[in-house]
């Protein structure tokens, strides 16, 4: 007799085949609805690319929207149309530990949005398996000793997290490439997002990640189905 996880299980792994039932679907789901009342949560939003035509646009919208159609409270981080600059100088780098207040207070207003949410939603393309240059220097700017994570206190011992105010992380991203390659490699960026920063935010976060697979093929069809998901997976969040 199947256990009961067994059962959630098998019902949430039925969204990675297709409707033939016989292969991997394009969406890639991590989490599911929930028919609990949803709770208002302070959501911050992070969008990366150049194209504000492009279908991550698209998506980046529509995330906005039922989310706050939902009722959650939304900042939006355009990063490419706010200019933000990624690159991680030498400067920063000489004061990253010894005076990290310095380096906080040149992102000042990215840290406080950090800071202020309740969960945050990263809406980007997979570009060479990984995040954008523009969303990993945020990352290496903003996501600082003591705003993010504490540094190891020794040898063999991982980061300490300070996003404890985090308790919602949703991934939505594009790739070129097939579900099976990104398999083959690890897939860099989702493993990043979803295991590498987990430790840092509270006890018990929860993770969601939606992906179109083979973007370079997909047909409008597709395209409209994946924002469907998107706006209706983004709809059912509850705090």
């Amino acid at each position: 007799r199947r256990s009961a996880s067994r059962r959630r299980f098998c019902r949430s792994g039925a969204a990675l085949r297709d409707r033939s039932g016989t292969g991997p679907a394009r969406f890639w789901l991590s989490g599911s609805a929930s028919s609990h009342p949803i709770t208002p949560m302070r959501l911050l939003v992070v969008f990366s690319h150049p194209d504000p035509d492009s279908f991550n646009s698209a998506l980046c919208r529509t995330a906005c929207e039922a989310l706050r159609e939902a009722g959650h409270e939304v900042r939006l981080l355009d990063l490419y149309r706010e200019g933000f600059d990624p690159v991680f100088s030498a400067a920063e780098k000489a004061s990253y530990l010894p005076d990290t207040a310095r380096n906080i207070e040149g992102v000042a207003a990215h840290v406080e949005a950090l800071r202020w949410a309740e969960g945050w939603v990263a809406v980007y393309p997979t570009w060479f398996y990984g995040l954008p240059a523009m969303l990993k220097g945020w990352l290496d700017r903003v996501w600082l000793p003591g705003v993010a994570f504490t540094v190891a206190t020794g040898r063999q011992r991982r980061i300490g997290g300070e996003l404890r105010n985090i308790r919602l992380f949703v991934g939505i991203t594009t790739s070129g490439s097939p579900w099976w390659w990104l398999k083959v490699i690890g897939d860099p960026g989702r493993s990043l997002l979803m295991k590498g920063l987990r430790p840092l935010y509270a006890r018990g976060c929860r993770m969601k990640w939606l992906q179109l697979f083979d973007m370079n093929h997909v047909g409008a069809d597709e395209r409209a189905a994946f924002l469907a998901r998107v706006r209706r997976e983004l709809a059912a969040l509850r705090g």
